[in-house]
């Protein structure tokens, strides 16, 4: 799979419903609501780079509010489990 992070700049008073229809779009793996620059930032997962124009472009920056969106395409992803994982490679006792 292929991540991206989505920064999204949303309408105010629509921020909960956004979040909610963004959640429901078939590669959107989760949908945060934050503080700072943005109001919302989305984790997508996809099979294919081309997968991201239909998840992001053709869906998630057409749902009403959404004013604004950047996205970031991960190259690898880091995680305690994961290095965990390969610090115990050849460990076994």
């Amino acid at each position: 799979m292929i991540s991206a992070i989505v920064m999204i700049k949303a309408d105010v008073h629509r921020i909960p419903e956004v979040a909610q229809e963004i959640s429901e779009i078939d590669g959107i793996a989760e949908v945060y609501s934050v503080t700072g620059d943005v109001d919302l930032i989305a984790v997508a997962k996809v099979g294919q780079h081309e997968d991201f124009a239909d998840v992001i472009a053709d869906r998630l920056n057409k749902v009403e509010g959404v004013r604004d969106s950047q996205t970031h395409i991960a190259f690898r992803t880091y995680s305690s489990r994961d290095l965990g994982a390969a610090f115990a490679i050849g460990l076994d006792d």
